[in-house]
């Protein structure tokens, strides 16, 4: 059997976007404080007994969250080509963070994109 270990990693930051072509009260500039559920799988642990260190992925979420952090999503890119929507933010975190985090033993899982306390969507790639 295979050893998997999973680590969380959650985060948040406050944004603004519009959703063009929304039918609705989100097709008008509002915002959200996002949180970012970030899970890292490791397959083998260091020589100290760690995956991967919690700070570690915190530092790579925080590098990438940073750009979005207190604006207004629509002028980055890819929102200012894409809407803003938690589908297509989530799977832009997986990629960013894919390329910041992903090595030998350890890959990012999934990303979770909660746009309220009870509203979140999930992004993750099959293998």
């Amino acid at each position: 059997m295979n050893a998997k270990y999973t680590i969380k990693v959650v985060i948040d930051f406050a944004a603004a976007h519009i959703l063009h072509g929304y039918p609705g009260p989100c097709s008008q500039l509002h915002g959200h404080n996002w949180k970012i559920e970030t899970m890292v799988v490791a397959r083998k642990l260091d020589a100290i007994g760690m995956g991967v260190d919690f700070k570690d992925v915190k530092a790579a979420v925080k590098k990438v969250t940073d750009v979005l952090d207190h604006r207004f999503l629509n002028e980055i890119p890819p929102f200012d080509t894409i809407n803003p929507t938690a589908e297509n933010l989530s799977a832009y975190l997986y990629k960013e963070l894919s390329n910041e985090l992903n090595a030998e033993h350890v890959k990012v899982d999934s990303i979770t994109v909660w746009e309220t306390e009870r509203a979140c969507v999930t992004y993750s790639e099959d293998e």
